[in-house]
């Protein structure tokens, strides 16, 4: 595979990603799908850093629409837009290694909920985790199945997180590649 092709084949695959990244973190201020909780200041800690909306989706989406040029034939399709999508991929890794890290957080501390009548985080600074043992969910009451919904969408988070600071290293490497070598057009002769 051609360099300028790596690259239409990266920019495409980061595109749903960072959509999914932004998408949760919207939908993580809506626990319950309820706008009160939002309102009222009840959401959890991390979903106030946009990890998701942020770094996983406009950090990773700048740099695939470039990417996604790049590849495309051209005045960007160079040994130069090649260089630049090396420092563009870079952007995107670190937009991921951002989502990443709130994602893990996130999944660390536990949702903000309600126990008995006071909000708190009742998973924070635990010996035990509350991933592996579902016999603490029940200890938030309010809202409705929100261990669920947090572990969920942070997971979600967490793997296209993941996914795209693969995609951005591949792009990086690629990148390298197309700059030292060229993009491999077809010159018709």
């Amino acid at each position: 595979m051609c360099t300028g092709r790596c690259s239409r084949f990266v920019a495409i695959a980061l595109y749903p990603l960072a959509l999914i990244s932004i998408i949760c973190n919207i939908v993580l201020f809506f626990p319950g799908g309820d706008v009160q909780y939002a309102k009222d200041g009840h959401i959890t800690e991390e979903v106030k850093y946009m990890g998701g909306l942020v770094g996983g989706g406009l950090m990773v989406l700048l740099p695939a629409l470039f990417i996604h040029v790049t590849g495309k034939q051209g005045c960007c399709g160079n040994r130069c837009g090649m260089f630049l999508s090396i420092a563009f991929a870079a952007v995107g890794v670190v937009g991921a290694l951002y989502s990443f890290a709130v994602a893990v957080l996130g999944l660390q501390n536990g949702p903000l909920c309600r126990v008995l009548l006071i909000w708190g985080t009742p998973f924070k600074g635990r010996d035990q985790s509350y991933l592996s043992d579902s016999t603490w969910w029940g200890t938030c009451t309010e809202p409705k199945d929100i261990v669920q919904f947090h572990i969920g969408l942070f997971a979600t988070l967490l793997a296209t997180s993941i996914l795209e600071a693969v995609l951005c290293a591949v792009q990086m490497i690629n990148g390298l590649f197309g700059c030292l070598c060229g993009t491999c057009k077809k010159e018709v002769i």
